[in-house]
């Protein structure tokens, strides 16, 4: 190498050095600089000179605060869902032989979509388990969209679904009987169960198959299911009763009451419930009549009076402070 190459050389190396340190240092007072990415300034530490401002920031506008947060928000395609044989990551062809302005296909156009949408649909279910979850999921989602339940409970009634089909639960039942048991033990772990006749309404399977598939799976997968809390009830009767907040309060107050003294053992929720809802109705003089309760609740009118009695009793029976 020539003298004058590596001359040349030493000359760039401290030209690019001053740069990078003309960059870093403040030009005021020497002090190091700082980027402040929430105000797109560059500031220097010592002096508190802003040297520049307006910078453009090409990260996320969203913050994540470890990996799973940052996947979620992530903007690559739509997210990832249980809800969905495939977990939603093939494509969905719209039934509606319409563009995208809304005008109507062609004839050559709509026979084509017809083409598209049946061999979409054999990509998508490839074989027979998938099929088998396709159409497990759709009942789900049927059922609790029927029920009002969230769509964490619908997520969660799904991976019960699919844990159940990995652990070789279905043989010997059908799949509207497994994908009930899984909305109703899914609904009751997220805290909004639902009774076991409401269930049956929206469901295509018998109340006693329903009941026997549940313990079934709870027991295989060994799901932590609690019993049913009378209270978790008591919001939904009363807002369909439309009674006030007092109301709703009070009947909370008694169903309190009533566990503090052990009445509520072995009796069901669904029952106490709606006895202590009427029973709160009458005590903050709201109309309301147990025909109007039981058609709400689901409940014999029977079942109402003996609970209302029992809920009043153990009021009473309350040691005075």
């Amino acid at each position: 190498m020539s003298e004058h190459t590596r001359t040349r050389q030493q000359h760039e190396e401290q030209t690019t050095e001053s740069t990078e340190s003309e960059s870093t240092a403040c030009p005021e007072c020497s002090g190091s600089l700082v980027i402040d990415d929430e105000h797109g300034e560059t500031v220097c530490e010592d002096c508190g000179l802003v040297v520049e401002s307006d910078e453009i920031d090409r990260g996320p506008e969203w913050r994540a605060f470890d990996s799973s947060e940052k996947d979620e928000k992530s903007r690559v395609g739509a997210p990832t869902t249980n809800m969905m044989h495939d977990k939603g990551l093939s494509t969905n062809i719209d039934w509606r032989d319409k563009d995208a302005y809304g005008n109507s296909l062609s004839g050559k156009q709509r026979q084509k979509m017809q083409r598209l949408r049946k061999w979409n649909e054999r990509f998508r279910t490839r074989d027979s388990k998938e099929r088998n979850l396709k159409q497990a999921l759709g009942e789900i989602d049927r059922m609790a969209s029927a029920l009002g339940l969230p769509e964490n409970v619908r997520e969660t009634a799904s991976v019960i679904y699919r844990r159940a089909l990995d652990e070789d639960l279905l043989p010997g039942r059908s799949i509207e009987g497994v994908s009930t048991a899984s909305v109703y033990a899914a609904a009751r772990q997220a805290g909004v169960p639902r009774s076991l006749d409401e269930i049956t309404e929206v469901s295509r399977v018998e109340k006693s198959e329903i009941a026997r598939t549940y313990r079934y799976v709870v027991r295989e997968l060994s799901l932590e299911v609690r019993p049913a809390d009378p209270e978790s009830y008591v919001p939904r009767f009363a807002s369909s009763l439309e009674l006030s907040d007092e109301a709703e309060h009070r009947a909370r107050q008694l169903l309190q009451n009533a566990k503090e003294q052990g009445v509520h053992s072995g009796k069901s929720p669904v029952g106490l419930a709606a006895a202590a809802v009427y029973a709160a109705a009458l005590l903050t003089n709201e109309k309301t009549t147990q025909a109007a309760v039981s058609e709400v609740a689901d409940i014999s009118e029977v079942t109402i009076r003996n609970r209302y009695h029992e809920l009043l009793e153990a009021e009473q029976d309350l040691p005075v402070a």
